[in-house]
């Protein structure tokens, strides 16, 4: 679905050239769920978003569905960090903003907005609710259902979790493993946490520091839903994060 081969992005400044990216290779299944995983600074949102079309590459390429990525696309969602909800729009008001941007019908949606809903626990009491009157954490569910209600084929997400508390980001992971599963869109996270890139991805891709390379990919082969809590896998999870750990502690001591 995602094929990028040989993207390096460079950017000009007061200061001279800052090199972002380099070289990065990198192969995205139809369905699949992959992270990308760094320190800060190594690169992380500036791969998204030229994956999203958002920046051009300095050289190399990006393809979807085989195609040339060369502006945003209709059927690729971004989810950020900021839930960026239209303050005066009601919940199911904000969830249907990319229909009626559109020019679609906004009655032939209004079903599949609350069923959307109702699959990040947000049910009828809380469509007709202002951003305001909702937690961070519920901002970002009615944020995540905005950039679904088109049924993307691929999401892209930059680290759309990390201004929460750490409960309600574990909570969030959980109604996301629900909603991929449910929808099977391909999605590329990019975070640094690692606990959410074990929960989420089938793999992990991890880059070295600026500037930004693919140090090395890990599988995770561990069966959905899944928990940091006790249960059948919690052993190969920990195995999982202690060598994502690892790999991110060699990077920042030996720069590579």
């Amino acid at each position: 679905m995602i094929r990028v081969r040989g993207v390096s992005k460079s950017f000009n400044g007061r200061r001279g050239t800052v090199e972002a990216l380099r070289g990065i290779e990198l192969d995205v299944g139809d369905g699949e769920f992959v992270a990308v995983l760094g320190r800060s600074g190594c690169g992380k949102s500036t791969l998204l978003r030229v994956i999203a079309g958002l920046l051009p590459a300095s050289s190399g390429e990006v393809r979807i569905a085989d195609e040339p990525v060369r502006e945003p696309r209709r059927d690729v969602a971004i989810l950020f960090q900021c839930p960026a909800l239209l303050p005066w729009r009601s919940v199911l008001d904000n969830v249907l903003l990319p229909i009626q941007v559109h020019g679609r019908p906004r009655s032939e949606h209004r079903e599949a907005a609350g069923q959307l809903l109702s699959t990040v626990g947000l049910d009828t009491p809380f469509h007709k609710r202002l951003p305001h009157e909702l937690s961070g954490g519920m901002q970002q569910r009615v944020a995540l259902c905005r950039s679904l209600i088109q049924r993307p084929r691929v999401m892209l997400m930059d680290e759309p979790f990390s201004a929460l508390d750490a409960l309600t980001r574990e909570e969030l992971c959980e109604v996301l493993q629900r909603v991929h599963m449910e929808y099977a869109a391909t999605v590329v996270l990019v975070t640094h946490s690692i606990e959410e890139a074990v929960l989420l991805a089938d793999r992990v891709v991890v880059l070295s520091p600026r500037p930004g390379q693919v140090r090395t990919v890990l599988d995770v082969p561990v069966p959905r839903p899944r928990s940091l809590g006790h249960d059948a896998h919690a052993a190969e999870l920990a195995r999982c994060r202690a060598e994502l750990h690892d790999l991110l502690l060699a990077s920042h001591m030996t720069g590579v």
